[in-house]
């Protein structure tokens, strides 16, 4: 049995998190001891920690919750699971290149003569004309 501070130490997920994902019902409400002390076992160890590599990865609760549904019956196709982690995948590329874009815009911006003074910097020009921007970000 574990408490919920050794819980917390052996999954590196803070207390009140683990609070959340008890209200969100992402893991069960645990047994309490005779001092109400949440007392917990190591399927719950396992599954936070299963929570914890989710969100790391950025997987969103919602995927993280159908996840682990899906963990709930192993005779089940993997399909189901390879779509969730494709739809994530997507998801980031499409946030990579939108940072990318990014970048460029903010190289063009910075990449201009700053020997100037504030009233002739480009980049405060460009923050408050977003028609000299190269793209749309």
């Amino acid at each position: 049995m574990f408490s919920i501070g050794d819980l917390s130490r052996r999954t590196g997920v803070k207390v009140p998190t683990i609070r959340y994902y008890e209200q969100m019902g992402l893991i069960s409400a645990p047994e309490r001891s005779e001092g109400n002390q949440r007392r917990y076992e190591k399927d719950d160890l396992e599954r936070l920690a299963f929570i914890r590599h989710g969100r790391d990865l950025g997987l969103s609760i919602e995927a993280i919750r159908d996840l682990l549904e899906l963990s709930g019956h192993p005779e089940k196709p993997c399909g189901d699971a390879d779509r969730i982690a494709a739809e994530h995948l997507a998801d980031v590329r499409e946030k990579i290149a939108r940072l990318q874009s990014l970048e460029r815009e903010l190289e063009r911006i910075v990449s201009c003569d700053g020997n100037h003074t504030v009233g002739d910097c480009y980049v405060i020009r460009a923050l408050a004309d977003h028609g000299l921007c190269k793209a749309d970000h």
